[in-house]
């Protein structure tokens, strides 16, 4: 009987430990690719502080602002791409979960 009760239980919490497992992946790849999103901002900030200095007029120093503008939206569109990537994935996931919940108490014809 207490194996029988065990068994219920794993079996209905069985979901609910998937779906804290998809969550858990898609913040792991939330903050994977916050972090590297960080680093590259923080890499083009450095490289663009370097070459300020070495801008001998004032074009130089526009044209060096907007390279590393254009730098940044780049790495900020990227990052938000593969967020959106990575939260559609998880979405997908939970679905397929909730209907292959929902198809184990469904009457079989």
């Amino acid at each position: 009987m207490f194996q029988d009760m065990s068994k219920a239980v794993n079996q209905t919490m069985g979901p609910f430990k998937e779906l804290v497992n998809i969550q858990t992946k898609m913040l792991e790849e939330l903050t994977r690719q916050q972090m590297m999103c960080t680093k590259a901002c923080i890499e083009a900030t450095v490289a663009q502080t370097r070459e300020m200095q070495s801008c001998s007029s004032t074009d130089d120093l526009i044209k060096s602002q907007q390279v590393y503008a254009a730098q940044l939206e780049e790495t900020l569109k990227q990052a938000s791409d593969q967020n959106i990537k990575a939260l559609k994935a998880a979405r997908e996931s939970v679905e397929q979960l909730a209907n292959d919940a929902f198809d184990a108490f469904a009457p079989k014809s």
